[in-house]
């Protein structure tokens, strides 16, 4: 999570993290277990097929105040 919270650069939200994949400068991309699968089955295949990094965070709720946000996040990226 920290290195989340240290990135100087980074997305939030499952239409950001999926231009940020298809852009091929994602690192990690953290995805919040409690998010609806329809949203983040697209990206874990990407994610899969580039060999990106994939760490789950236990709610939408959890994840979205490591990024600083008032609401749940399903993604974020870096």
């Amino acid at each position: 999570m920290q290195r989340l919270i240290n990135a100087s650069k980074r997305t939030v939200g499952a239409k950001q993290t999926k231009k940020l994949l298809e852009s091929g400068q994602a690192q990690v991309v953290y995805i919040a277990e409690d998010a609806e699968e329809y949203v983040i089955s697209p990206l874990l295949h990407l994610c899969n097929k580039k060999g990106i990094e994939v760490v789950y965070v236990d709610s939408m709720k959890e994840l979205g105040k490591i990024c600083g946000i008032k609401v749940g996040a399903a993604t974020a990226a870096f």
